[in-house]
């Protein structure tokens, strides 16, 4: 059988992994499956004919893993840990640069270009290449980061390990981030897109075009779009409040790269920045 299969099967019989002797059978098999993807050789998802495919298997031997390590005790310099899963290690081969309080666990996969502010990236994580992960910023279980993307300082990547089933936040390639920003609930940001400052973003949030006034997803930004955060107003008995929203300003023309200063243009032409 392929990996995938003996994972399933483990899958339906994890109840028996409350076993020493099962856990021990087990922990094997489900630590070459951690191992292909903190090579990046499998990922928890992938973009296949433009739609988020998730690989239910893979996430199924994540939650195997938790269940058959044990917790084990980590020295690394002055600090401590106690986890079941290791931290990743060996950056200078994967050609990553890592900069002192940045931490990225085992099982995930960090592309060579890759750079790590003080950050905290999960197991399941795949970051492409030449991203830039700020201070502060985190980057969740399963969480998909594309190519060339920035994640502003303080930002939050929510993954989605749980239910298997479920999509997780997918970044596409070359998308700018603003600082604070929340990315979360397999909400999706498409290729090229510019997020401001403070951005929440939900797979039940309402994105709408400020050209139009009409709602064009929730919780997808399409490609190219510069977004910021709004509200709109709705009526409830006690009275008129604003309900969160991502507003577009704008699509990108082609060729407009996704650099900081760009995007402050924008929210000047638009009087949303001083």
């Amino acid at each position: 059988m392929n990996a995938e299969d003996i994972i399933n099967n483990l899958w339906l019989e994890k109840d028996k992994l409350d076993n020493i002797v099962e856990q021990d059978r087990a922990r094997g098999i489900v630590g070459r499956v951690i191992e292909m993807l903190d090579n990046g050789e499998i990922r928890v998802a992938e973009l296949i004919n433009n739609e988020v495919v998730v690989n239910q298997w893979v996430k199924h031997a994540i939650l195997l893993y938790f269940k058959v390590q044990q917790m084990t005790k980590y020295n690394i310099g002055p600090f401590e840990y106690l986890d079941k899963i290791p931290l990743k290690d060996d950056y200078a081969s994967a050609k990553v640069r890592v900069v002192p309080g940045a931490i990225a666990r085992r099982g995930s996969f960090l592309s060579p270009g890759v750079t790590l502010m003080p950050s905290y990236v999960n197991i399941g994580a795949y970051v492409g290449a030449d991203t830039m992960v700020d201070t502060w910023a985190t980057v969740g279980s399963c969480a998909q980061i594309g190519e060339r993307v920035h994640l502003s300082g303080g930002v939050g990547i929510g993954g989605v390990l749980e239910p298997p089933q479920a999509a997780p936040v997918f970044i596409e390639d070359d998308v700018f981030i603003g600082s604070r920003s929340m990315i979360v609930e397999g909400a999706r940001v498409r290729k090229g897109a510019k997020l401001g400052a403070g951005v929440i973003l939900t797979s039940s949030t309402p994105v709408i075009d400020s050209k139009t006034g009409e709602e064009v997803s929730r919780g997808d930004v399409p490609a190219g779009a510069v977004c910021i955060m709004a509200t709109r107003e709705k009526k409830f008995d006690g009275g008129t409040f604003g309900l969160p929203c991502v507003l577009i300003l704008r699509y990108l023309a082609e060729g407009e790269v996704h650099d900081k200063l760009l995007l402050n243009d924008i929210l000047r032409e638009h009087g949303v920045a001083t």
